[in-house]
């Protein structure tokens, strides 16, 4: 039997959803990772339709490994020299699988930085689960000062958040930036590295649109002149 969840961060689940458990679980494309994630699931993987309907009206993000995360957590891992003896500050964490992976990749120090304090709490307890140190923040601007790295991924689920990718050029460090929700993003000053195909973990079944993963680079000397 798996040990059970954090009880501060299952009660903030079940604030939510009052029938359903955190499960550590392991990644598809990240399995030397597990999160603590929701275990309700179907033989075929997938949530009921109710949980996700409730899921969709009011998402505790934290609580799913979307698909960029795992992307983008999936490339720290392959390539840790980018992350090597650096600061890393991840930007908008929600579970907080990109922040474990430069930790687990060797950064010298990593933030996970976000405005709800949930998902705070579920980067402390993941990190926990991983056998790394995660700093916790809501100040973007003290983190981004600090950053030798930033992260982040499927931050664009609100276009009101399309500002902070210029911010993050005027921070002056090298930006990772993952995402599956704008098909047609093109950011001046990131240079498109591949597409990788990933699900949110569990799987909620979304439209073949939203797991196709996009993973652009940001580096001071391509911002415009």
């Amino acid at each position: 039997m798996s040990a059970p969840a954090p009880l501060a961060l299952q009660a903030r689940l079940n604030a939510l959803l009052p029938e359903i458990q955190l499960c550590a679980t392991p990644l598809p494309l990240v399995p030397e990772l597990s999160l603590w994630l929701l275990d309700r699931l179907l033989a075929d993987r997938r949530l009921d339709q109710e949980v996700a309907n409730a899921l969709m009206e009011a998402p505790p993000y934290w609580s799913l490994c979307w698909a960029s995360g795992q992307v983008l957590a999936r490339h720290l891992l392959t390539h840790p020299e980018w992350v090597e003896d650096r600061c890393v500050v991840d930007v908008g964490p929600g579970s907080g699988v990109v922040a474990v992976a430069a930790a687990r990749a060797g950064a010298r120090r990593v933030i996970a930085c976000d405005l709800d304090p949930d998902a705070l709490a579920a980067c402390e307890a993941n990190a926990a689960l991983n056998g790394v140190s995660v700093e916790l923040s809501d100040d973007l601007e003290a983190c981004l000062a600090l950053a030798d790295r930033i992260t982040a991924a499927d931050i664009l689920y609100d276009r009101d958040n399309l500002p902070l990718l210029a911010r993050f050029h005027q921070a002056g460090a090298p930006v990772l930036l993952a995402d599956s929700r704008i098909a047609e993003l093109n950011p001046p000053g990131y240079r498109l590295l591949g597409h990788w195909h990933a699900t949110t973990w569990p799987d909620l079944g979304e439209a073949n649109e939203f797991n196709q993963v996009r993973l652009f680079l940001s580096e001071p000397h391509l911002l415009e002149p």
